[in-house]
């Protein structure tokens, strides 16, 4: 499985690129790239040092946003806050950003806490290199019921956006949530969390939360539906961003479903660092999962093979195995293989299923 969040980190002081360069060597699973404003124009050695950057701070925002990359600013939260500000746009889209003082003492997740992971990115920077991860959000605080979070972690997207609020609200004062999920998908063992209630389905009494994949007016404050499509891919290498992204939201709006409900892109092992497919994907926010060809030759299924991508890759066909291969137990596929200028794709429906403690089936 490939982690697509890049992070990017920026300094302002000597101080806080020896900060940057710890971050760097503790998230060995993480890429990590380093920008400073301190001192003049650095040369870079195999992608290793600290690049300098010539444009203002608020520009190379921009473009780290625009990529989809994870920003931590090392200095006055200030000055990470202006920086953004202008790119800021969908609260369920934005990059997640934060703010680590030069010493190390604190890091704060200024933007994008539930839904981007900067909460779960500041936890993680903190146990890395000994700061104090400074948490805002009132649920987390609180320990309510976050249904942005409850979302993210279980493969959901949310329908309507204006209820989240309504429903924090109501679990910060103290009163239950009412929940009413799909028959059939809930986890084995699965138990609502502190706070929360559950309703029979489809719901009869008012909710604040449905869960379902089904179509129909639910009454629900909120309406999550799951991802519940992954996408596979192959392609020619040298492949761009646009030509793929192009490619999939034409062939997936044939099969009339939106980019919210694709769990994920899947494909083989040697395509896990394609520039076009990695760039994509970051800007996109969908996740990115790759199998050697091992794994994809033993998924069992009926496929539109190729004795040339066989010879080629080592495997008979990529898109249809590979979307196959990431649905797990269950999966289906619902679109066969089709290609075009050297791109392929299929598509396969996944089982999802709803976990109230951390969800494991989300991306």
């Amino acid at each position: 499985m490939e982690n697509l969040r890049k992070l990017s980190v920026i300094s302002f002081t000597e101080r806080g690129k020896s900060l940057s360069e710890v971050i760097r060597s503790r998230m060995e699973d993480t890429e990590v790239s380093l920008y400073t404003k301190h001192g003049g124009r650095q040369e870079q050695e195999d992608g290793k040092d600290v690049v300098f950057v010539e444009s203002s701070v608020g520009q190379w925002a921009g473009e780290q946003m625009e990529q989809g990359n994870a920003i931590v600013f090392i200095g006055a939260c200030g000055i990470g806050v202006r920086a953004v500000a202008p790119y800021i746009t969908d609260k369920l889209r934005d990059s997640p950003v934060l703010v680590m003082d030069e010493a190390g003492r604190y890091v704060i997740p200024v933007l994008s806490g539930h839904m981007g992971g900067a909460n779960e990115l500041a936890c993680r920077l903190a146990g890395e290199t000994g700061a104090e991860p400074v948490i805002t959000t009132a649920t987390d605080i609180n320990g309510r019921f976050a249904v942005d979070l409850f979302a993210k972690r279980n493969g959901l997207f949310i329908v309507n956006r204006q209820g989240i609020a309504r429903v924090s609200s109501k679990a910060l004062d103290g009163r239950r949530i009412v929940c009413s999920v799909e028959t059939g998908h809930f986890m084995e063992g699965c138990r609502a969390m502190e706070g929360v209630d559950l309703a029979d389905y489809p719901p009869r009494q008012p909710v604040d939360v449905v869960v379902t994949s089904e179509s129909g007016d639910f009454g629900g404050t909120v309406l999550l539906r799951p991802k519940e499509y992954v996408i596979g891919l192959g392609c020619r290498k040298g492949k761009s961003a646009g030509e793929i992204g192009a490619f999939i939201l034409r062939e997936i709006g044939k099969m009339g479903i939106s980019l919210e409900q694709i769990w994920g892109l899947a494909s083989i092992s040697q395509k896990s660092r394609e520039p076009g497919i990695v760039e994509w994907c970051r800007k996109e926010r969908v996740l990115f999962v790759t199998y050697d060809p091992e794994e994809l030759r033993d998924v069992e299924g009926e496929f539109h093979g190729s004795a040339f991508v066989e010879k080629t890759v080592g495997v008979d066909n990529v898109c249809e195995r590979a979307a196959l291969k990431a649905c797990g137990p269950g999966g289906k596929l619902v679109y066969g293989k089709q290609g075009e200028n050297g791109i392929t794709i299929a598509a396969a429906r996944r089982e999802w299923l709803v976990d109230f403690d951390g969800g494991q089936n989300g991306a």
